[in-house]
């Protein structure tokens, strides 16, 4: 058995949900396909369960949303605020800075305030920083917007996926767990179209101001249904660790980040990776130490199970793939081929969409063959998909580039599913919440290393090319095929580790499952 699987203390394992509702906990009708509504009982989810998961599901979908709203809106921000570009890159680099240095201790704040106070908190920073942002007068005051806003998306989906493995059975994991994906997929897809579409009609703060009413309402309602699916633990928050993991995982965000910048980062890219790398070391070893107490900000004892290292080594190569990809994308279709943003914005959505859509039904899928048919051909997808942008020159027609974001889309659907279900469902319910944490960080340090390889392997092409008498779009698109055949290659990992990966056997919610 994993060590992850095995908590020590039989007495701080977290209480089950069929403990606290009198029968066992599973997914609803209207969560679950195909089951009809007059289900036995024990089949189903109680209805505040039911109620949690739904708000859980909204409020995702809108923070999710507002992430990738600010690609579109940058300019306008730029051009109002009166501010260069390589400072209003600031609204996205602090983000992802402040996601970094809050996910790992999502942990502790999930154990420590419960899945109601985590809620709370998590939509309450995220209103704050979202009215903050529609009425900054100034661009020191959006940066700040932009802070607050993270550290509440920061909580969110650590808070969703710790949730649905506490209280939805092993064997229904997989289709709730496609509605997560759905969410994942879906809303960051829908954030440029909406952003295009809201910019010229009420300006860049029009962007946040959609955005707030759902964000009050979400948290409004949040405030009279959500309530604790299980019973909190009485935990003490490491200020050290703290600190370490803010240092630590801060500088690698932001060294990879200035590794995309190339010459444009103020700091060479190479002293905040080696610091966050020291720094990490050190966080690392004090996790080891608290962890023997049940003392750490996050356990790293989940990384001793194989199901969750192997689910998450795939996952964040899919991630490196993914945040390459969409960073290039809009680069390749603007300013080589000659869209517009709104047009831009439009030709993804559909692989976005389809993504979303497809992936209760990967879940449900998941349930019955379990990761390794989904996952394996989904990786071979991409691959291909990554092939066909690596095909794409000045000439080549929009619609190539449209199908070949909806293959991407469609191998996606089939990997994210599998893997975050099969990395949670290998650890215990102890170890949910540090579980999520890690998988956040994760996906964070991933999109940035997929960006900046990503990027600077664009850009290196695309100036050799540029300094070799080529025209500007036939040296940006020369770029774009040097990273895409990168990215494929390293898509073959993920088949290497996919074909690894074992559905984990089935328990009661609550009890030990691998």
């Amino acid at each position: 058995m994993d060590a992850a699987a095995a908590p020590p203390t039989a007495a701080r394992a977290e209480p089950t949900a069929e403990a606290s509702t009198g029968a066992p906990a599973a997914v609803p009708a209207d969560l679950r396909p195909g089951v009809p509504a007059g289900a036995p009982a024990s089949d189903r989810l109680p209805r505040e369960h039911v109620t949690v998961i739904a708000l859980l599901l909204v409020a995702a979908f809108v923070v999710i949303l507002n992430e990738t709203t600010m690609g579109v809106a940058l300019p306008p921000i730029m051009e109002d605020l009166g501010v260069t570009a390589a400072t209003g890159q600031w609204l996205t680099t602090v983000f992802m800075l402040t996601m970094a240095v809050v996910i790992p201790a999502t942990g502790f704040l999930l154990q420590r305030i419960g899945t109601r106070g985590s809620y709370l908190v998590a939509m309450s920073l995220f209103t704050t920083g979202t009215l903050l942002a529609a009425l900054a007068p100034g661009f020191g005051v959006l940066v700040t917007a932009r802070v607050v806003q993270a550290s509440g998306t920061a909580i969110m989906m650590p808070l969703l996926m710790t949730t649905v493995m506490n209280i939805v059975p092993p064997h229904h994991r997989g289709r709730v767990m496609g509605n997560v994906s759905l969410v994942i997929a879906a809303a960051p897809a829908m954030g440029p179209t909406l952003s295009g579409a809201v910019l010229e009609p009420l300006g860049w703060r029009g962007v946040f101001g959609v955005v707030l009413p759902i964000s009050v309402a979400a948290l409004v309602l949040g405030a009279v249904k959500v309530r604790d699916v299980s019973e909190r633990a009485r935990k003490r928050l490491d200020l050290p660790s703290l600190l370490l993991s803010a240092v630590g995982f801060g500088s690698l965000i932001f060294g990879l980040s200035a590794l995309g910048e190339g010459g444009a980062s103020p700091v060479p890219p190479a002293v905040p990776l080696v610091v966050g790398a020291g720094v990490l070391a050190l966080f690392a070893w004090r996790q080891t130490a608290l962890q023997r107490a049940d003392d750490a900000l996050l356990d790293l004892r989940v990384f001793a199970s194989r199901g969750f290292s192997t689910g998450l080594a795939a996952l964040a190569v899919s991630m490196l793939a993914m945040f390459g990809a969409l960073i290039l994308l809009p680069l390749i279709l603007q300013d080589a081929l000659g869209l517009e943003p709104l047009a831009t914005g439009l030709l993804v959505l559909p692989g976005g969409l389809a993504m979303g859509l497809l992936g209760p039904v990967v879940g449900n899928l998941y349930d019955r063959v379990g990761p390794r048919p989904l996952v394996i051909p989904g990786a071979v997808l991409v691959i291909v998909a990554m092939a066909g942008m690596a095909t794409v020159h000045a000439d080549t027609s929009w619609g190539f580039v449209l199908a070949a974001h909806v293959v991407l889309s469609l191998g996606l659907s089939l990997l994210f599913t599998p893997l975050f279900t099969t990395a949670l469902g290998s650890l215990t319910p102890r170890f949910y919440s540090h579980g999520s944490a890690a998988i956040g960080t994760v996906q964070q340090l991933a999109g940035a290393a997929g960006t900046a390889m990503f990027v600077a392997l664009f850009s290196i092409r695309s100036e050799a090319l540029l300094a070799d008498g080529a025209g500007t779009a036939e040296a940006l698109t020369g770029g774009a095929r040097l990273a895409f055949v990168v990215g494929a290659a390293v898509m073959v990992l993920a088949v290497a580790v996919g074909s690894t990966l074992r559905k984990p056997a089935e328990a009661p919610v609550g009890h030990g499952a691998h």
